[in-house]
């Protein structure tokens, strides 16, 4: 039941709240009376392809003067006068469901009347999208129903599945076979009365092949990522082993195969991730919906939760193990390429130490080399000082200095080399103390 509500002045509404009030509401089982005949198509669309569904069904109302679905429309039911269709939109695929009150009680056994015998076919073989699930149902009454019939004419006996379900109110049969028109078939056997509860019933039967098929999508992307799997488990192997005996200069080249490895795997693991998620997802609900309908055991026949517990358990815990074997393997990868990251971080700290230990030993030879020359610098520096006193002292002399420029020159000698010694040894004081801090 959708409901609309007028704001309050008083009370600011959330902006999502009606939509998420009406979410409670959405899809409402369909009332169903005995007999009645019922076909479920699931398509699987992309995008545009849900577009294309709305667009779709609003051209079949359009031919029946009816109503278009809104753009925000998920769900709707249309009564067409010869058939009732109900049309859900859900996040990877789009169903339809044509129901119809059979022109005959009794059911042809080998051309079984269908709800998809009313509705226009070339406008049925258009529907967008690609088909995942295709069923046929049929309820009766008790009173109706030949199970001899039934058997030979409408099921696989070798495969049939049977059960009493929600309690004794109804039994469902049916074989989980795609027969030759396309449609797997089920018949549901309920009294006239309840027709909410048998519409409840068959939702959930119909719930229960759509994510049944819905779950079975992770398979073949299970498969296809398994032989990936394996390949990249055994290159992974592989470079384990030479990892362990690498040299130092082998080990950025197996850096490199172990980063490509990790991105292979990782692309593999973003593309799976969510179909595997989905596929989880799917399996829980095909067991939520097993658990309400209530099954109870119809003479030796293998009821639904049977045949689901045998036939899909190897395709989830295919899934599952899939899953898990790409979470370790991009774990083992991540370790490993740490691993190789930090011996060769290691390694090169080793050479940069090395280098910085050598430049300090070059460093500590060129001051022995300094001290070495700094008697002759000493020596020359003076030589020069020298020179420049005694020609300062022959201009001097003229000016009435006293002493001759040789004189001059020899007193001067010892002053200057001693200031000379003791500016380069403050100089070279200064030079270790900057190297110690």
């Amino acid at each position: 039941m959708v409901s609309t509500v007028k704001e309050s002045p008083l009370i600011p509404q959330h902006a999502e709240r009606m939509a998420l009030h009406n979410e409670v509401h959405a899809r409402p089982p369909e009332m169903m009376e005995v007999p009645q005949l019922i076909s479920h198509i699931v398509m699987v669309c992309d995008a545009s392809q849900r577009e294309a569904s709305r667009a779709h069904l609003a051209r079949l109302a359009h031919d029946h003067h009816q109503s278009a679905p809104d753009a925000s429309s998920i769900h709707l039911r249309l009564d067409l006068g010869r058939y009732r269709l109900r049309w859900e939109l859900h996040s990877e695929f789009v169903s339809w469901t044509f129901m119809a009150a059979p022109s005959h009680p009794e059911l042809d056994g080998r051309s079984p009347e269908a709800a998809t015998d009313r509705v226009p076919q070339e406008w049925l073989a258009a529907l967008p999208g690609t088909c995942l699930c295709a069923m046929h149902v049929w309820t009766l009454t008790q009173q109706a129903f030949e199970q001899g019939h039934l058997l030979k004419s409408m099921l696989h006996e070798d495969s049939l599945v049977a059960s009493q379900v929600d309690n004794g109110f109804a039994q469902v049969y049916t074989d989980f076979a795609v027969h030759a028109d396309g449609f797997s078939r089920m018949v549901v056997l309920a009294e006239a009365a309840a027709s909410r509860r048998l519409g409840r019933l068959v939702q959930r039967l119909l719930e229960i092949e759509t994510y049944r098929m819905a779950a079975l999508l992770g398979l073949p992307a299970a498969r296809a990522a398994g032989g990936v799997l394996a390949s990249a488990e055994r290159e992974l192997a592989e470079l384990a082993g030479s990892i362990r005996d690498a040299t130092r200069q082998s080990e950025p080249e197996l850096l490199d195969k172990l980063t490509r490895l990790a991105g292979q795997v990782e692309s593999q693991h973003a593309a799976t991730y969510s179909r595997f998620s989905a596929s989880a997802a799917y399996f829980e609900l095909v067991d939520s919906r097993i658990h309400d309908i209530a099954e109870t055991r119809l003479g030796g026949v293998q009821t639904i939760a049977e045949f689901m517990q045998r036939r899909l358990t190897p395709a989830r815990k295919t899934c599952e193990s899939t899953a898990r074997r790409q979470e370790a393997l991009s774990g083992r990868i991540s370790r490993m390429s740490n691993l190789l990251r930090t011996r060769v971080e290691i390694e090169q700290q080793q050479s940069s130490q090395q280098l910085l230990a050598a430049m300090d030993k070059r460093g500590d030879l060129q001051l022995r080399l300094q001290s070495t020359v700094e008697g002759l610098s000493v020596a020359a520096i003076s030589y020069y000082i020298v020179g420049l006193v005694s020609y300062l002292a022959k201009g001097a002399h003229y000016l009435g200095w006293p002493w001759s420029a040789e004189g001059t020159a020899a007193l001067a000698i010892p002053v200057v080399v001693g200031g000379v010694w003791w500016s380069l040894r403050r100089l070279h004081h200064k030079l270790f103390e900057g190297k110690a801090l």
